[in-house]
């Protein structure tokens, strides 16, 4: 499960990045809004961890660009920002959750626990992924997938329609070996396209750049 952890202030920002790979998530930290932006264009994330008061550029400004692309991964505001007309425009923006500093990273927890319960679902066509399981649908049937699948249809699922490079992919297994993890790639995204065949989704190749989940035209 990889996090985005947008956070300016340094001691917050290494002691919830210890506590979370702690607890077996991959974390990338950003301390500002224009930061968080390039990730969120580049990187594929299973949940955000958003401050508003970010240099830069507002949490409340990276939040609201980010769900205008109609995106739908979970945030959860962490802030200082405690006012109920605060809290209101942050869920109001599209924030799955709102919390205000200090918190107990225990109650944090719970809600990231919360959030992706109910976000642990990824459709596209007649695919449907269960993200914190790996199984995955087609038309109500389950097929079966290796652990390296699960994790390269995921990261093309999260960013359907659009283009996903061999560095995004590689990024989400650390245990590929730097030389000839591109290689693995292209051997599994072959596999992918033989289990998908009945899928209506095609996986394209946009050659030198990567791969793009699309919808098969008829």
């Amino acid at each position: 499960m990889k996090v985005l952890l947008a956070e300016d202030d340094d001691y917050l920002l290494s002691g919830l990045v210890l506590a979370l790979e702690r607890r077996g998530y991959t974390v990338e930290a950003v301390q500002s809004g224009p930061e968080a932006q390039a990730a969120l264009h580049t990187g594929s994330y299973d949940l955000m961890l958003l401050d508003l008061g970010l240099p830069g550029l507002d949490g409340t400004e990276v939040l609201a660009a980010f769900r205008a692309r109609g995106e739908e991964m979970p945030v959860i505001v962490i802030t200082a920002r405690d006012s109920v007309e605060d809290k209101i425009h942050g869920l109001d923006l599209g924030a799955n959750d709102y919390l205000v500093k200090p918190f107990d990273f225990r109650e944090l927890e719970a809600r990231i626990r919360a959030v992706l319960r109910k976000s642990n679902w990824r459709k596209f066509g007649a695919l449907r992924l269960n993200t914190n399981s790996g199984l995955l649908f087609l038309n109500d049937e389950q097929l079966d997938l290796t652990p390296k699948e699960t994790v390269v249809l995921k990261t093309l699922m999260a960013r359907a329609g659009r283009v996903v490079s061999k560095g995004q992919i590689m990024d989400q297994v650390s245990d590929w070996v730097e030389e000839s993890s591109e290689n693995a790639v292209e051997i599994i995204v072959h596999r992918l396209r033989k289990k998908l065949e009945s899928a209506q989704v095609v996986i394209s190749t946009v050659r030198g750049f990567g791969y793009v989940l699309e919808e098969q035209k008829s």
